[in-house]
C-alpha cells in the first residue's frame, strides 16, 4: 500500500474539457465565430502550444492572455481586447464538473488513510473556486498550485516543496497519478517517482516518457494505491 498519492487535478479528477467546450464556445459565440468547431480547433491548437511553452519555463501570463486574440485572428476577427481571458477565466471558476468515480476514488483512499496530495498547473483562483465548488477539496490533505510553487511540471522544482513537506515521500510508497505525458509523467520521471498515466481515451503513447502504470478507469488507481 502507497502512504501517498499525488493527483493531478484537470482531466485526472476534474472535467476539465467539459467546462473548457462550454467556456470557448460561448466566446467564440459572442465575438462573432460562425464555425464554431473550427474555432474550438483553432482555440486548442493555439492553447496547447501555450501550455508546452509554460511546462518548459515560459512565462505564463502573457501567453495565456493573448491565445484569445491569436484565435480570433486566425478565425479572421480582430478581438484584442484582454477582457475576454477574464470572461473565459470566470466561465472557468464555475466549472464543477468532475470525472465519473472521482469522489468514490479519493474518499476510499481517504479512509484507508492515504496522504491525498493536489499537484495542479492551473490557475490558483480557478483551482481553488473548483475544488471547493466540486467538493474534492475536503479530501484532499496537501494542495501545491504552479502560480505559488514559482514552477510547473514537469519542472522538478514542482515538486520540491511537496518533498521538503513530507520527508518520508520517496519512490517506495508514492504514485504521481496524471493524464499529462508531458507534465505530469514526466515530471514524475524527473525527480524518481512511480507514475500512473490515465488514459481513458486509450490514446496512443509516441512519447519517449514511459509511465510506470497506465489505465483507462480511476477505479483501477484505487487498486494499484491500495496493493
Amino acid at each position: 500500500m502507497k502512504k501517498y498519492a499525488i493527483f493531478d487535478l484537470d482531466n485526472t479528477l476534474l472535467d476539465f474539457t467539459r467546462g473548457e467546450t462550454e467556456g470557448v464556445t460561448h466566446l467564440l459565440h459572442k465575438y462573432g465565430v460562425t464555425d464554431l468547431q473550427r474555432g474550438l480547433q483553432v482555440y486548442h491548437q493555439v492553447n496547447q502550444r501555450a501550455w508546452q511553452a509554460i511546462e518548459q519555463g515560459a512565462e505564463r501570463d502573457p501567453l495565456l492572455n493573448r491565445r484569445f486574440e491569436q484565435t480570433f485572428q486566425r478565425m479572421g476577427l480582430t478581438v484584442t481586447d484582454p477582457i475576454v481571458e477574464q470572461q473565459y477565466r470566470r466561465h472557468l471558476d464555475h466549472n464543477y464538473y468532475t470525472l465519473a468515480g472521482a469522489h468514490a476514488l479519493l474518499a476510499h483512499l481517504k479512509k484507508a488513510q492515504v496522504t491525498l496530495i493536489a499537484g495542479t498547473n492551473g490557475i490558483k483562483a480557478t483551482q481553488l473556486s473548483r475544488l471547493a465548488g466540486s467538493g474534492l477539496d475536503v479530501y484532499f490533505d496537501q494542495l501545491y498550485i504552479s502560480e505559488d510553487v514559482g514552477f510547473a511540471k514537469p519542472d522538478a522544482r514542482f515538486f520540491q516543496p511537496i518533498f521538503k513537506q513530507n520527508p518520508s515521500l520517496d519512490s517506495t510508497n508514492t504514485l504521481m497519478i496524471g493524464d499529462g505525458l508531458r507534465s505530469d509523467i514526466l515530471g514524475a520521471q524527473q525527480v524518481e517517482l512511480p507514475s500512473v498515466w490515465f488514459n481513458p481515451a486509450h490514446l496512443t503513447n509516441e512519447t519517449a516518457v514511459k509511465p510506470t502504470y497506465e489505465v483507462d478507469h480511476l477505479a483501477t488507481i484505487e487498486t494499484l494505491v491500495l496493493a
